[in-house]
């Protein structure tokens, strides 16, 4: 009878690594359930080093597999494999049907060698990790929780359900953002170049007019402003500070720390603050909430979901409630202790451990405050529009104003006299 190594996690979240006879993986996964614990890993003793020995066989530059991949083609991918797998197709046949069905490009390629390494005895899982810029640790990590369980189908369609929401989110903050940047970057520059190019005709003319009286505060600001503007690179000054902020910004969250002194100021910041959290919960309790229901031991998906957090306030919070557990605390008493998130959020997760649907809350979670957030947007963009206009406006205001006071000025010591 073949022996299956087995990796699992008991009731505490300590991790198992032990043996057990059977006649398939299946038998072996209920067994290893009777006993208590849930299965991570499971395989046939002695496959791993087959299959690493045919994996050192083949080269290892895959040409062409190290782009990133688009993530619609991933959602599609997800979806359509799960398709086939609940249609019964074997593994290998399904990812060469979707090989064929790509254009050509970097995924094509990706599939292709994926479906060479299961061939060659790697698990689905296994053979994804080896293209993490197509598919990452949640990927990988759901699908390797689909393999054990034997629900393969019903996970992937799960992975696809869960990138089509984060994608719809990550949608609604782009959109919401391009129609500032365009009008506030157009207007910029439509300034710049009044500055630079009409402002310093009228110089020498209202000079004229003037014939050596005192130049009103608002006139000499705004000439020297268009003089540095115009001759002292001034333009050049303006149009590099934005870009130099974005690179430096980019460099500091290289680091952890600056990750962190970063994003902790940008959700002490007015509405910016209290959308980029609403964000943020939404992201980790959906994915937590995907992998746990997903078959995920809790331990395994806080760590890949503190990974893929995208706040490192939040990444923070989540190591601090992997440590509690750990220790065979709760999830809600360290999360309530962390002070991030709100007491509601704290209460449901509380109350999805009581239940056994922690999963289950977790995604009401998400959704509410998904819905928390399309409100706040909506409500940004209604404020953004009268503002920008109150500042444009203000501006060309001011700018008009400098040029006709001189000439103001000229009628009323002409009428004087």
């Amino acid at each position: 009878m073949p022996v299956f190594q087995y990796v699992a996690m008991d009731s505490q979240g300590v991790e198992i690594k032990d043996e057990v006879e059977a006649l398939s993986q299946q038998e072996a996964i209920s067994k290893i359930r009777n006993l208590g614990y849930f299965p991570t890993k499971v395989r046939v003793r002695g496959a791993k080093k087959k299959a690493g020995a045919k994996a050192a066989a083949r080269p290892k530059s895959r040409r062409g597999a190290g782009g990133r991949v688009k993530i619609k083609l991933l959602t599609q991918f997800a979806r359509q494999l799960s398709t086939l797998q609940d249609a019964g197709l074997p593994i290998l046949r399904s990812l060469r049907i979707l090989q064929e069905q790509q254009r050509s490009g970097t995924f094509k390629r990706v599939i292709g060698y994926v479906a060479d390494d299961i061939e060659g005895g790697s698990t689905l899982s296994e053979a994804m990790a080896r293209f993490p810029r197509a598919f990452d640790r949640l990927f990988v990590g759901m699908v390797a929780a689909g393999e054990t369980g034997g629900v393969l189908d019903l996970i992937l369609s799960r992975i696809s359900d869960f990138m089509e929401k984060a994608q719809k989110l990550k949608s609604k903050v782009k959109s919401a953002m391009v129609y500032p940047i365009v009008v506030l970057g157009a207007a910029f520059l439509m300034l710049l170049g009044l500055m630079k190019f009409v402002i310093p005709k009228f110089i020498t003319v209202l000079q004229e007019m003037l014939e050596g009286a005192e130049m009103n505060k608002l006139t000499a600001g705004v000439l020297a402003t268009s003089d540095w503007i115009a001759y002292r690179f001034g333009w050049a000054i303006l149009l590099a500070v934005p870009i130099g902020i974005i690179i430096v910004l980019k460099l500091v969250r290289q680091f952890r720390v600056g990750r962190l002194v970063l994003d902790s100021v940008r959700l002490k910041l007015p509405i910016i603050g209290g959308l980029s959290g609403k964000i943020a919960i939404t992201r980790w309790t959906r994915t937590l909430g995907t992998l746990i229901g997903a078959g995920v031991p809790i331990l395994d998906a806080i760590n890949v979901t503190s990974e893929t957090a995208g706040n490192e306030v939040y990444t923070n919070m989540l190591n601090k409630v992997h440590n509690s557990i750990r220790q065979g605390d709760t999830f809600a008493a360290p999360l309530g202790k962390s002070k991030t998130v709100d007491s509601i959020v704290t209460n449901m997760v509380a109350v999805g451990e009581e239940t056994g649907d922690l999963d289950k809350m977790l995604l009401k979670v998400a959704d509410n405050y998904d819905d928390q957030v399309d409100v706040l947007v909506a409500s940004l963009m209604s404020l953004l529009e009268p503002i920008m206009i109150l500042v444009l406006g203000g501006v060309v205001m001011l700018i008009v104003l400098s040029i006709f006071l001189p000439m103001i000025q000229v009628i009323s010591a002409l009428g004087s006299s």
